[in-house]
């Protein structure tokens, strides 16, 4: 399977699983999906591949999907849940990436097999994670308040608060994204990759950014629409 159908289909499986959550668990749901994608981005934006023609790590679309997770929440449980899911995944983040510099600090025994793959990766987790609490915590405040600044001018201009739903779940995702691509590339990657590669990686990580901020419309009608089991 090519990567460009892979992550055709983790946009798919990614987008219908934060509704599943929405659908059976309500808040309480995407709060756990805030958590589990946090942690889960951060693990697999380790891997660079080639899809589209261009170079860009993964972790993209379980980023976006707390952008959802936020716009979700703003519209249909307001501002103060967003911004308790966005506090939710930094604190998670910080519990995470405790735990896992502890299963450095372990002497292995003989047997052990997974000790120097635990290294190559978790040796990196800190700066990882460390530049994306920073700019996590910046970008999906920001998202969260010009989520709300597009509705009130949307629901000024026509009159009528349920319209345009589209216009503020796009356009806050896809400037927070901007500012997220950057800040983020900038503080995690710098001196690892050469400028070649890391504006490579800022491109096409925006450019799935566009796709995913696109692709998560349909589900956020669905999302309002959809009666909670909760």
């Amino acid at each position: 399977m090519n990567n460009e159908l892979l992550l055709i289909l983790s946009i798919v499986v990614i987008y219908g699983s934060v509704l599943l959550m929405y659908r059976y668990f309500g808040v309480t749901g995407l709060f756990c999906w805030t958590a589990i994608s946090t942690i889960l981005a951060n693990i697999e934006v380790l891997r660079v591949v080639d899809a589209f023609g261009i170079e860009q790590t993964l972790g993209n679309v379980l980023f976006a999907s707390t952008f959802l997770v936020t716009d979700i929440l703003s519209e249909r449980e307001g501002a103060d849940a967003a911004k308790k899911a966005v506090t939710m995944g930094i604190v998670t983040s910080v519990i995470f990436i405790i735990i896992s510099q502890s299963w450095l600090l372990y002497d292995p025994s003989a047997s052990d097999w997974a000790g120097e793959s635990f290294k190559v990766i978790f040796t990196n987790t800190p700066r990882l994670i460390a530049a994306s609490l920073i700019v996590y915590a910046i970008c999906q405040r920001f998202d969260v308040w010009l989520y709300h600044r597009w509705w009130a001018l949307t629901t000024k201009l026509c009159g009528d608060n349920n319209r345009f739903l589209w216009v503020r779940n796009n356009f806050s995702t896809l400037i927070s994204q901007l500012l997220n691509t950057v800040l983020y590339n900038i503080a995690a990657f710098a001196g690892i990759y050469d400028t070649e590669t890391l504006i490579s990686i800022c491109v096409g990580g925006y450019v799935i950014f566009i796709i995913t901020s696109i692709a998560d419309t349909p589900a956020i009608y669905l999302a309002r629409k959809m009666k909670i089991k909760a």
